[in-house]
């Protein structure tokens, strides 16, 4: 059975992240200073290079992937939630190379921003809480 609360949309927050300095750090960076804890986040522009995971559903361990070549954010989309008592964004990454070619996992930090600009929605409503789920070996949101 799914499990869900309700949450009211409240700020917006718009801008662009450094140049040269990493996607992931810099996202999560603006949801601490700002107390954002619950949230969604959306991002489109460019990276120097990126690192990206996949789950392995059998190993139940991310395997990651280092790509090191200019690439383009075709999407990027995810939410906030808390981690540990701390923001935590949670976001997956679709990117492509000048071959049309696209790659896309979970956003790991070593993804450096050549130009990005983001947008993050801050949410009203009960805290969604990650903590270990025995059957999948990932921090998910716990039941409540």
């Amino acid at each position: 059975m799914a499990v869900y609360k309700e949450a009211t949309p409240q700020k917006v927050l718009m801008g662009k992240l450094s140049h040269g300095k990493d996607l992931l750090q810099q996202l999560n960076d603006i949801c601490r200073e700002n107390n954002i804890k619950l949230g969604r986040v959306e991002a489109i522009g460019a990276v120097q290079k990126a690192r990206i995971g996949f789950y392995d559903q059998n190993s139940f361990k991310y395997e990651f992937h280092d790509i090191d070549q200019p690439l383009e954010i075709a999407n990027l989309t995810g939410n906030i939630s808390l981690r540990d008592g701390q923001p935590f964004i949670h976001t997956h990454i679709t990117l492509a190379d000048s071959n049309d070619n696209a790659i896309a996992g979970h956003l790991a930090e070593g993804t450096i921003v050549f130009a990005c600009e983001f947008i993050i929605q801050c949410f009203d409503g009960p805290d969604f809480i990650r903590d270990f789920d025995e059957q999948t070996k990932l921090p998910l949101w716990k039941d409540q």
